[in-house]
């Protein structure tokens, strides 16, 4: 695949679990600059970038627009990440989550727009398919939201298009789904399920399924998700910008099947891991049932060739976990 290379790229939420990923790779060919206010991400995802003069960081937040023009200035690509995360997060405190999602994405938007930075590329979300009972998600057939959190996600789209029509800057959103591997945090009241599994099985403590574990989701690993972000900005075809892409795997597992993996990889580094029991609690509000996205739009469009099923990311997540925990006890 073509790479990008010899390129300004800001990264906003930098020090998060996607963002660090997306800066450890385009920083091999690429300046980068990183701008995160560590609301949720970690300096020690992005600590060992520090020394690299083609590395920047601006401690700063979306949400003030003189700092969002500093971080886009000279800069080719956007890659926005910044964001607050989580459903649950959005249904306790909806206002702080419309304020950096809805309010920080358009001082992005604009900041870039007055820049004239050649393609502002986001992160979209799977929580816009809403109340849509259709599978698998294609991108033109949404429902309604089903929470604060997808409603902001949703505005991102709508801006990023009214954007695209007024002014001329180049717009592309990824919808993410169920996205994991290295350096996502297994801590936290909103903790993505795979971390937060690993971590208990890892302690031999049970992990509370919401619901039966019925419930499906097409989980991602990381690597497809730079190989989108790569994507994104390198096609140069009229036809693929402007637009949302499912950004995922194309293939549903439930949480049982994902628990029953986790335990088979994780035994291999600790069999006392297959003999922990599994809990099941209620299900979560504005959690839907199902997900299954159609990655034939990205196909056609961004010849986008995801090289990592689940199985295959979780093998390599798992042992990156297990592999950081031995780092941690060393110390």
């Amino acid at each position: 695949m073509t790479k990008i290379t010899n390129k300004k790229i800001l990264i906003t939420g930098g020090a998060g679990f996607i963002g660090s990923n997306l800066c450890a790779y385009f920083l091999e060919n690429n300046e980068v600059v990183c701008l995160d206010n560590f609301s949720t991400g970690y300096r020690h995802n992005i600590e060992r970038f520090l020394l690299n003069p083609k590395f920047t960081l601006i401690e700063g937040d979306i949400r003030n627009f003189e700092t969002c023009v500093q971080a886009v200035s000279g800069v080719d690509y956007v890659l926005h990440h910044a964001a607050l995360g989580s459903v649950p997060r959005s249904i306790n405190d909806p206002i702080t989550s419309n304020e950096v999602n809805v309010s920080g994405f358009l001082n992005m938007l604009t900041a870039s727009r007055n820049a004239q930075v050649k393609r502002f590329v986001y992160a979209a979300s799977s929580s816009t398919y809403g109340d849509s009972e259709a599978l698998p998600k294609m991108e033109e057939v949404i429902g309604k939201p089903l929470s604060p959190y997808a409603v902001t996600k949703y505005v991102n789209e709508l801006y990023a298009d009214v954007f695209s029509k007024t002014y001329g800057i180049e717009t592309i959103g990824l919808r993410y789904f169920n996205v994991f591997g290295r350096n996502q945090d297994p801590n936290g009241a909103y903790a993505a399920v795979i971390p937060k599994f690993v971590a208990q099985f890892l302690n031999h403590e049970s992990p509370v399924i919401n619901g039966d574990g019925n419930f499906s989701r097409d989980f991602t690993y990381i690597d497809n998700v730079i190989q989108m972000n790569e994507l994104a900005m390198l096609t140069e075809n009229p036809r693929a910008l402007n637009t949302v892409y499912n950004t995922a795997f194309g293939e549903r597992t439930t949480l049982n099947e994902l628990v029953s993996a986790l335990k088979e990889f994780l035994s291999v580094y600790d069999n006392e891991i297959a003999n922990v029991s599994i809990i099941y609690g209620q299900n979560r509000i504005g959690d839907i049932p199902h997900s299954l996205a159609s990655i034939e739009k990205a196909k056609e469009l961004l010849n986008y060739q995801p090289k990592f099923s689940m199985k295959e990311g979780l093998k390599e997540a798992v042992k990156w976990y297990w592999n950081n925990l031995q780092e941690k006890s060393k110390k």
